[in-house]
């Protein structure tokens, strides 16, 4: 507790013993941040220069990439601040602020998904009525949702939180995360409730919705010729990875914070970062390579790039 602003710190117990390497893990990770900033960017640039992919298809693909960017900015700039700090700490309020951005963030990334779903599903099962259904108006509302809905939810969760007393004052985690309900004297039976409500809201829902859409797309892929399973492998197999991706990642989150005294510090902290680190990646990697237009307008610019540092060394 800090006396003359009254506001209660939080330690950050998950780093491990970074103060004779501080400076190299800050650039590992600051390294990472600036790849993450920029594949994510090129891709989210890309859609939105060239008119042919101004389709609702990659629309949705811009929509998770800027997601993936917020989600990033919400734990990397403290984490670089952590890793030149002699102590890892954080306020209460910049805690559950975090928590709150982290997953609203979450929340919208599955939404997104689920748009991007129904936008395959529309395109695949009923070609004719697609452009009836995913009007520029269906698409403005998807996207509202889904960034929307997820902070209306966490915003109770977040409201409830901030009036629990703490009685521990250690994350055994680098960033706030479920981990933030075991510092509260005593666990509240109401946020709890809340809690799975929202879990299933903005996670099983639309797991089970994704899973309806998709086992649709199949059948119809099943039962059709092989130009429209072609279609729908170019198109759906990118979102399943990232789908198949996020789940592991998500899963490996909750697991994590119901482990974390099982787990030696330095395994907790390498395997916390492949969840940072990781998936923020995978999206601009997937969809830049998988997604056919959108790689044939990426290897565009880097022939020309090519080309003219050739011309340059000439």
């Amino acid at each position: 507790m800090d006396e003359e602003s009254n506001e209660t710190y939080i330690t950050f117990d998950g780093h491990v013993e970074i103060h004779k390497y501080r400076r190299l893990y800050f650039m590992i990770v600051f390294i990472f941040y600036i790849l993450i900033i920029c594949s994510n960017s090129i891709i989210v640039c890309l859609i939105r220069i060239h008119r042919n992919l101004h389709e609702p298809m990659y629309v949705f693909i811009a929509a998770l990439l800027i997601n993936t960017l917020l989600l990033s900015s919400v734990i990397y700039p403290k984490l670089l601040i952590d890793f030149l700090s002699e102590k890892q700490v954080i306020s209460f309020s910049a805690c559950l602020l975090q928590y709150f951005l982290y997953y609203t963030l979450i929340g919208s990334e599955f939404l997104l998904l689920s748009a991007m779903a129904y936008d395959r599903y529309v395109s695949i099962c009923k070609p004719l009525q697609y452009p009836t259904i995913m009007k520029k108006t269906t698409i403005t509302v998807f996207l509202a949702f889904s960034w929307l809905f997820p902070g209306c939810q966490l915003a109770g969760l977040a409201t409830m939180s901030a009036n629990q007393k703490l009685c521990d004052f250690t994350l055994k985690i680098i960033y706030c995360n479920n981990s933030f309900y075991k510092l509260f004297c005593v666990s509240s039976r109401a946020i709890s409730i809340y809690g799975v409500v929202t879990f299933l809201n903005l996670g099983g829902l639309p797991a089970l919705f994704i899973l309806f859409t998709y086992t649709r797309i199949l059948i119809i892929c099943y039962q059709s010729c092989g130009e429209v399973r072609k279609k729908a492998a170019q198109t759906c197999l990118p979102h399943l990875l990232v789908l198949i991706n996020y789940f592991f990642l998500i899963s490996f989150d909750v697991i994590t914070v119901r482990l974390e005294s099982d787990f030696p510090k330095n395994i907790r902290l390498i395997m916390t970062l492949q969840l940072v680190l990781y998936n923020p990646l995978f999206n601009p990697i997937i969809y830049g390579l998988k997604m056919k237009e959108i790689s044939k307008h990426l290897n565009f610019i880097l022939g020309h790039i090519k080309v003219k540092t050739k011309g340059n060394t000439n």
